[in-house]
């Protein structure tokens, strides 16, 4: 068979579709800090059995940040996540789900689900981020974790 048979023979197969990706409903349980270590981590639980949990390390201003909305803190002026709940808000957006969705070299990758009255978009961001907005919404929205994450500290690729 030549190459461009063989080429030919490809495209003429139909693709298989990547699996979607299963996820399990979680609560953010703590945010800790354990020394010498100088990076706070935020534990995960799965909010049904098997309840396994996921530990990821986060930078100290984003730990002091998701701790302060975790025990609903408010600050005399806004800080930056509480300004964007606000902004989404008033533009009658609504946080349909946040979902942790990778790791790549032990960085994690989230997004955040937002739909509004005529549009829906998901948006690519730090999981500290879309856990922050999450808990300082007015309605809680889900927060979902790729099961795939819970197996093993190794990569696993955003679907």
């Amino acid at each position: 068979m030549s190459e461009d048979q063989a080429t030919e023979a490809a495209a003429a197969e139909p693709l298989t579709p990547a699996a979607p990706a299963t996820f399990s409903v979680v609560e953010v349980l703590a945010i800790r800090m354990e020394l010498p270590s100088q990076f706070p981590i935020v534990t995960l639980q799965e909010s049904e059995a098997p309840f396994r949990t996921l530990e990821i390390p986060i930078g100290l201003p984003e730990g002091v940040a998701l701790s302060q909305a975790l025990g609903k803190v408010t600050a005399p002026r806004p800080g930056t996540h509480a300004l964007f709940v606000s902004v989404l808000e008033r533009f009658h957006l609504d946080v349909v789900a946040v979902r942790i969705t990778g790791r790549q070299g032990g960085v994690y990758f989230a997004e955040l689900d937002l739909i509004g009255k005529t549009s829906h978009e998901v948006l690519p961001c730090r999981p500290t981020d879309a856990l922050t907005i999450a808990l300082r919404s007015a309605i809680a929205a889900p927060i979902l974790c790729d099961e795939r994450l819970f197996a093993d500290g190794g990569d696993v690729t955003p679907v």
